[in-house]
């Protein structure tokens, strides 16, 4: 634990002690110190901190109305909006927990999603999202018109059954937020309170977030990244969010401009494709008003940081993190300028260990698998008590499942997954390595790499995404890899592709391809 570094000139047990009871207490206080201040804005509404109060009024009057009480679940079926705000900060409240669910997901996942949350009450967002109508109308949602909220389609179920309230606000569940399913079904994760409260606060410290800061929301608010450290951080800190439903690069671009943005944090391929749209316009970072960006939600090639960096003339921030850690679990320290992917040392308040086996830790400078424990740890999987107590045990300690190894100076690197380490030939190959070595080709836009079972062994496959006019061949990124990688670590079969598949986030489905390249291993 990083326990001599202060956060907000605090020590960190003092943060926690002066964390809100409720994640809306904090931003009551803004609404009530900067009423005239501009809180939120979306393509359709632009409201101050005092508007944002009443719509989180408004919003509650909607929740009494249908029945809503303490230790009920809300779905609410999402693109970026001000007015799912109002609800997650009415249901913060009134202790009711709060489910954020992407709309671009399949009505199959969606109700998936629904079955599992057993929600009392469902929103669906339909005036930013044809998806959230395409999903209310398969339900059977009713439409409602709100002046302050827009228009909403809903849907309540008197069957669910309400959960417990805790006797401290802090350990009541605020959100849970599904898991990506990246590597299969997904979990309810229940974040408390004091986890979103505890991360909000010490990743804002860590950026820098002021008052005066403009801070672009186009990561998805369904993804606990953006809902916790960019949302909820910016405004524990008084700023001002805009927020987009999806990442176009002109609409970036004319916002970064117009709005005066000062804080954008996306996954790696906005940054390439942002810097691609600034030089077709012949502007220059000085054009633009960035004091600070980050990347997350997905790995940070060298290739792409250094691009970056060179573009813009100041760090592109890394970081790490999962949805059970509320996400973040080590970051960069501002303006730290790192020469390697390092995704920093962990938080303050954060707790780690590598571990060779359950009971044994590695040795320093090792590669182990990562465990976690600290403030922002989850509750646990809901109404999964078996799947929690496989990665987080009596004393608090969750096991990330990521293999890590962390250098002298504290700072940690992801090898990848201990689940996606390949054994090949007696050796172990992380995918992340080998990932590196591809993307570092000129002709790949990026790629993914997975373990396919042959007769007692496993063999490499890779997935490169390459330009629809490429001429790249799999002969060429062979030798490629060989010029780079060491034999066993080099792919024995490539897919190329013009895309791969991912989660709304722009988080690589390694499950899809990994049943891909089994089936084509099958297939011969």
């Amino acid at each position: 634990m990083n326990k001599n570094e202060k956060v907000l000139g605090q020590d960190v047990e003092e943060v926690i002690a002066a964390l809100p009871q409720r994640v809306s207490h904090k931003i009551w206080e803004w609404i009530e110190k900067t009423p005239t201040r501009d809180a939120v804005s979306d393509p359709k509404k632009q409201w101050t901190y005092a508007d944002l109060g009443n719509a989180i009024k408004s919003a509650r009057a909607h929740l009494d109305a249908h029945g809503v009480i303490a230790g009920d679940r809300l779905m609410v079926v999402i693109e970026n909006c001000c007015a799912v705000l109002a609800f997650m900060l009415a249901a913060s409240d009134m202790d009711v927990w709060v489910s954020v669910v992407n709309a671009r997901m399949s009505n199959a996942e969606l109700d998936g999603i629904r079955q599992d949350c057993d929600p009392k009450h469902l929103i669906c967002f339909v005036d930013y999202s044809k998806d959230a109508q395409r999903y209310g109308d398969f339900i059977g949602c009713k439409t409602v018109e709100d002046d302050l909220l827009g228009t909403l389609t809903c849907q309540t179920y008197p069957d669910s059954k309400a959960e417990a309230v805790e006797a401290s606000a802090a350990e009541q569940v605020f959100a849970m937020i599904y898991t990506s399913g990246t590597t299969g079904k997904p979990k309810g994760v229940m974040l408390t309170h004091r986890n979103i409260g505890f991360i909000a606060t010490v990743s804002g410290a860590l950026r820098g977030l002021e008052q005066m800061d403009r801070v672009y929301v186009v990561l998805p608010i369904s993804h606990v990244f953006g809902l916790a450290s960019t949302c909820m951080g910016s405004l524990f800190a008084g700023a001002t969010l805009f927020m987009e439903t999806r990442f176009d690069v002109e609409i970036c671009l004319n916002a970064l401009r117009d709005k005066k943005i000062t804080v954008m944090q996306g996954v790696p391929p906005m940054y390439s494709m942002l810097i691609e749209g600034l030089k077709n316009h012949g502007l220059k970072a000085d054009d633009l008003f960035l004091r600070y960006m980050s990347a997350g939600g997905a790995p940070l090639d060298p290739e792409t940081k250094a691009i970056t960096e060179n573009f813009f003339g100041r760090p592109l921030h890394n970081g790490y993190g999962l949805t059970e850690a509320s996400p973040t679990i080590s970051q960069v320290r501002l303006n730290e300028n790192l020469q390697t992917c390092s995704v920093g040392k962990p938080i303050p308040g954060q707790e780690v260990k590598l571990m060779k086996t359950p009971d044994e830790q590695v040795k320093d400078g090792e590669t182990g698998e990562l465990w976690v424990r600290g403030p922002n740890v989850m509750k646990g999987y809901f109404r999964k008590p078996e799947e929690t107590a496989v990665v987080l045990n009596d004393q608090g300690w969750f096991n990330t499942q990521d293999l890590a190894r962390q250098d002298e100076d504290g700072n940690l690197f992801i090898v990848g997954r201990s689940k996606e380490m390949i054994v090949r030939s007696g050796f172990n190959v992380y995918p992340a390595e080998v990932e590196a070595t591809l993307n570092s080709h000129e002709g790949i836009i990026q790629s993914a790499v997975v373990g396919v079972e042959v007769e007692g062994n496993e063999e490499v496959h890779a997935f490169v995404q390459v330009p629809r006019k490429s001429t790249l061949s799999e002969a060429e990124i062979k030798a490629f890899c060989k010029e780079r990688l060491t034999a066993y670590k080099r792919p024995s079969s490539i897919t190329i592709l013009h895309d791969l598949p991912a989660s709304s986030t722009g988080k690589i489905l390694k499950h899809h391809l990994k049943e891909m390249a089994t089936a084509q291993q099958a297939a011969g």
